[in-house]
């Protein structure tokens, strides 16, 4: 997507602060971090969210799910970590690129709203 925000990223035409990447996935550091640690998991492929995923893609969400228990491991959120994806206008999304916030590092506040 030409004028995707994530799609530039892992095209490196943005630069990011990467935390892991493979052939499927990029983390790296949200740049508005709303929590000691605040890392997004973008899938390389590009889907707007996860309404745009079907049976032959959505094995992603998997990936990205073994992923964010991987990096809670690495940056030690064993005390707990909420894991956020947001879906249209109405549901927060700010990116239309399917991306999950792994937050944690504090105690997180029990109310999502």
């Amino acid at each position: 997507m030409d004028n995707c925000l994530f799609c530039k990223i892992i095209a490196g035409e943005i630069p990011s602060a990467k935390v892991y990447e493979d052939d499927k996935l990029l983390a790296f550091k949200d740049i508005n971090p709303q929590a000691p640690v605040h890392i997004l998991i973008i899938p390389k492929e590009h889907f707007d969210s996860v309404n745009a995923l079907d049976e032959t893609s959505a094995p992603i969400v998997g990936d990205i799910m073994l992923l964010a228990k991987r990096l809670a491991d690495e940056f030690h959120l064993e005390a707990g970590y909420r894991l956020i994806t947001n879906i249209g206008e109405n549901g927060g999304q700010t990116v239309k690129h399917l991306h999950f916030h792994l937050i944690g590092g504090v105690k997180l506040a029990e109310k999502m709203c």
